[in-house]
């Protein structure tokens, strides 16, 4: 209850730039949260796609591969990287073999397929990566808004002090205290927001490792006819 009235009282005693900067921080703090959560939703539903990618090498053809893929999300777009990984190298695949005399054919299917998976995994790592520019800003510029607050929360409490002409311990530490609490909501924002960001980077390589896995036994498969380490086993 100390707590709420040192807040409320902070309010009321703040003027208007204390109060900018007090729901400036309470909007980054919901903004990263918001970010944080949509993006760890993001993340563990791309970790569950990636465990059914196996699916894919063990259909008939690659049409039917991408089908089980595609099943998996059907009514959003691009929101299978693998999917759209597969559909792309494929149509590279097709491509290139049934187009002719055109500036392409300088290169070989291989190369022709690598810059097509290239372009995929590309267009995948932009959307991974949205949004956390959002959380770096946030972590690293909020405790900044804080003490900015703090500041002229006590530059404020001063400036009344100095009015009344009461100088007293009691008159001094109440106000500069309750300024304080600036600096600790900043800390507030900002530390969920580094944690966030560190945590959804280290979801995003993991993916994206997936993504090269998958896009390596695809080169393979449509350069050669077989997936990495297929031809030896079917040797063996």
């Amino acid at each position: 209850m100390e707590n709420q009235a040192g807040i409320l009282n902070f309010w009321q005693q703040g003027d208007v730039i204390t109060h900018i900067v007090a729901l400036l921080l309470i909007g980054m703090s919901v903004l990263s949260w918001v970010v944080i959560v949509m993006k760890a939703l993001d993340i563990v539903r791309l970790k569950r796609m990636a465990q059914h990618v196996e699916s894919f090498w063990h259909s008939s053809n690659l049409n039917e591969g991408l089908s089980a893929l595609d099943a998996r999300t059907p009514h959003v777009t691009h929101a299978n990287p693998f999917y759209s990984l597969a559909k792309q190298g494929h149509e590279a695949s097709a491509h290139h073999r049934a187009t002719q005399e055109q500036l392409h054919d300088s290169l070989d299917v291989s190369d022709w397929v690598t810059r097509s998976l290239r372009n995929a995994i590309d267009d995948s790592t932009a959307r991974l990566q949205a949004g956390l520019a959002v959380l770096a800003s946030i972590g690293s510029t909020a405790p900044f808004v804080g003490l900015f607050g703090t500041v002229w929360g006590i530059y404020h409490a001063l400036i009344g002090i100095g009015a009344s002409g009461q100088v007293g311990m009691d008159r001094v530490a109440g106000p500069i205290g309750e300024a304080l609490i600036m600096t600790a909501l900043g800390l507030v924002v900002a530390v969920p927001a580094v944690l966030g960001y560190n945590a959804l980077v280290r979801g995003n390589k993991f993916i994206l490792g997936q993504l090269n896995r998958f896009a390596h036994d695809l080169h393979a498969f449509l350069v050669t006819g077989a997936r990495v380490g297929q031809r030896n086993n079917a040797g063996v």
